[in-house]
């Protein structure tokens, strides 16, 4: 090995291992959350065990119109996901009051069903936004994802063996058995983790690069989308008001003119009024690329104002890197795989945390700076799996009709991940590993037991086998932290006889 090579894989490796440290906590938190958002339809369903009803999507889209019709009259518009057999209910967002509301409706009535929750959107938003305030959540998550990249980057250069380590696994050796593991969970999915990385950060590079943006536009940013979407129709609202015409007439027209694909999306926009607007979009289950194709009616008559689907081989190209991150159109088969390569990634970035306080461990006493890293660490990577926890735990705790539960239930999931977050850094991390994943494991435990293993639909049935999953290959991890303190106290005092 020349010195130029090995020179340049030694800095490939600090720039590896300090690229990661810096945003490290942050890429865990984002990959976490990605990885139970490709579940996201089923989380839903799993937190609202009583909407077990199920409906044509029309029909649904039809009785949610009734209702809203009745119950929100003056919101400028109606942003409706339409039910499929991953996800039974309406998933609705619109204005009412001068608040912009999230809420799952029944299919057949068009009420909001009994439990009112995020469901899995609470983790699709904690994976892009970090529960921070627009645009700084967002932008945080750019820039950890271009950190993620050249971590990736990096880490291959800087591996010499990597295929060749990815075979090699030596338990209980320190160190090494981390770095074997991190290299492992790295190796196995690397492509996926390239893959979900750079098309994660093209998602918000007009966010995060909204120069070019600037420049061709200035402030006029509706020219842009209405050029990046030229078959969208808009038109203000009158003074005149006048009922929605059938729905289910329309989404019908749009479907055959899909060629027989799904109806994805469905947006009101002016319900109520005599310029009201309905844009029923391609579902995105059929094909990679993201929302390819549209049809907007006269809400007032049905008519059909305009129709378009997207050619244009670059605003494609980008529909289909978003696509790609998204995973929508995956098959059962292959969600499974987005999810296993998501909880390699969350788990390389857990062990390259860990790993780098192993490693100065090893060298010596710890400084205070990692003395302060270590008990970080143990409050981001146990305490952030606690959060979840709580929030699925409040859900099924807190009561049917309280005011803001599904505010309740984000509070809830986010204070218990603050509290762990103490409790680690006050506490020594012998004490805080046991204790926090011990609770993680108990609440994945104790969450089965409100909806027994027989009632509800498969998907509750197999959340509730995952939960007790991660519950019963955590319990070896705790009992063997547990004894550690002894074991270690046990070889001090060896040394110090011999």
């Amino acid at each position: 090995m020349s010195p130029v090579r090995e020179g340049a894989r030694q800095v490939m490796a600090w720039l590896h291992g300090w690229t990661g440290l810096l945003l490290g906590w942050v890429l865990f938190v984002m990959c976490l959350g990605g990885t139970l958002s490709v579940f996201k339809p089923e989380i839903g369903r799993w937190m609202r065990p009583e909407a077990s009803a199920t409906a044509d999507p029309a029909e649904a889209i039809a009785a949610t119109a009734d209702w809203l019709s009745r119950n929100a009259p003056d919101a400028t518009g109606w942003y409706l996901t339409v039910p499929d057999s991953r996800m039974h209910t309406v998933e609705a967002a619109y204005d009412s009051g001068g608040a912009f509301l999230y809420r799952a409706l029944d299919p057949s009535t068009g009420a909001p069903v009994a439990r009112e929750t995020l469901g899995g959107e609470f983790f699709y938003r904690l994976h892009f936004e970090l529960e921070l305030p627009f645009p700084w959540g967002r932008l945080l998550a750019s820039l950890a994802a271009a950190v993620m990249l050249i971590a990736l980057i990096t880490g291959i250069i800087a591996h010499r063996r990597i295929f060749r380590d990815f075979f090699t696994f030596r338990p209980r050796k320190g160190q090494r058995s981390w770095l074997d593991g991190h290299n492992a969970l790295g190796v196995l999915a690397l492509p996926f983790h390239l893959m979900i990385t750079f098309t994660g950060l093209i998602t918000l590079g007009s966010l995060s690069m909204p120069w070019p943006i600037s420049a061709a536009y200035g402030e006029d940013v509706a020219a842009l989308y209405r050029e990046q979407i030229p078959g969208i129709a808009e038109r203000a609202a009158s003074g005149a008001r006048t009922p929605l015409a059938p729905l289910v007439p329309m989404l019908h027209e749009a479907q055959r003119r899909f060629g027989g694909g799904a109806v994805g999306r469905v947006y009101v926009i002016n319900p109520g009024n005599k310029n009201a607007v309905v844009t029923a979009f391609r579902a995105d289950t059929s094909q990679i690329a993201y929302t390819p194709a549209e049809i907007s009616f006269d809400g007032a008559t049905g008519r059909v104002l305009a129709e378009w689907s997207e050619a244009r081989p670059a605003i494609q190209t980008y529909n289909v890197l978003y696509g790609l991150h998204m995973g929508r159109f995956a098959p059962s088969l292959t969600r499974w795989l987005y999810f296993l390569g998501g909880a390699m990634l969350t788990l390389a970035i857990a062990t390259g945390l860990a790993l780098w306080i192993v490693k100065r461990r090893e060298r010596g006493p710890l400084s205070m700076a990692n003395r302060i890293l270590e008990r970080l660490n143990v409050g981001v990577l146990a305490g952030v799996p606690l959060g979840c926890v709580a929030f699925l735990l409040a859900n099924r705790l807190l009561p049917l009709g309280l005011s803001g539960r599904s505010e309740a239930e984000v509070s809830i999931a986010l204070w218990t991940a603050a509290a762990a977050l103490a409790v680690g850094a006050v506490l020594p991390s012998t004490i805080t590993w046991p204790l926090l994943l011990g609770l993680v494991a108990a609440g994945c435990a104790i969450a089965p037991l409100f909806v027994p293993l027989g009632q509800g639909d498969a998907v509750i049935l197999i959340g509730n086998l995952m939960l007790l999953g991660v519950a019963a290959a955590l319990l070896p991890l705790v009992w063997r932290q547990t004894r550690r303190p002894a074991v270690s106290g046990a070889r001090r005092a060896g040394r110090a006889a011999a």
